[in-house]
């Protein structure tokens, strides 16, 4: 489907930094064309400015396994059974990096997985009503009993957890909403709907 629009329907006018810390607030007015016709001016809104980040769904293509990581997540602090999730390997993309290299990257560093195959997933937008993060999802191969117990950066005070999954135990969790943070359930609904269509010969 084409789009109406395109980024030279919206302007922004000016940006005002409300924090600077590990993450960006700004203020934003802007402007931008309207469905009907004419323009909507002066419009602000906040935005939280954190960047791209790379996620990877590690799997073993022979003993039929996830490699996820549990860690704690502040955000859910009121998580009514606990704060500490199960997810997919992730990172920031910093300066000069390309995505490839953070999936490799934070593969060894939160799962001590070296990546044998790489497969794009999709690129999508967080939050985009209030926040400018884009993922860059991946599946990566690997070998499950090569990887970590525990890993993480003490500089980055991670303290992480390494869990094999059964596929089929996997798909279960999905299905009964254990999975419950959206980068993994992007990455595993993805997984089950295309694995029939993926060359995962590694």
């Amino acid at each position: 489907m084409k789009k109406i629009f395109t980024n030279k329907d919206i302007e922004v006018a000016q940006q005002e930094t409300l924090y600077k810390g590990f993450m960006q607030l700004k203020k934003l007015t802007f402007s931008h064309a309207l469905y009907q016709g004419g323009l909507q001016t002066a419009v602000q809104r906040e935005v939280l400015f954190r960047g791209k980040a790379v996620g990877v769904l590690l799997f073993d293509t022979m003993l039929q396994e996830f490699v996820l990581v549990e860690q704690v997540r502040i955000g859910a602090i009121e998580d009514p059974d606990s704060p500490w999730l199960l997810e997919i390997v992730a990172g920031m993309v910093e300066l000069n990096e390309v995505t490839t290299d953070v999936a490799n990257r934070e593969s060894v560093e939160e799962a001590g997985a070296k990546i044998k195959k790489l497969l794009p997933i999709q690129e999508y937008w967080v939050s985009p009503g209030g926040s400018n993060e884009q993922v860059s999802l991946f599946l990566g191969l690997v070998d499950a009993n090569s990887v970590s117990e525990f890993a993480g950066l003490d500089s980055e005070h991670e303290d992480i957890k390494v869990v094999r999954l059964a596929k089929k135990q996997a798909l279960k969790m999905l299905q009964s909403g254990l999975i419950n943070n959206a980068m993994t359930l992007i990455a595993l609904q993805w997984f089950f709907l295309n694995e029939g269509n993926l060359n995962l010969n590694s």
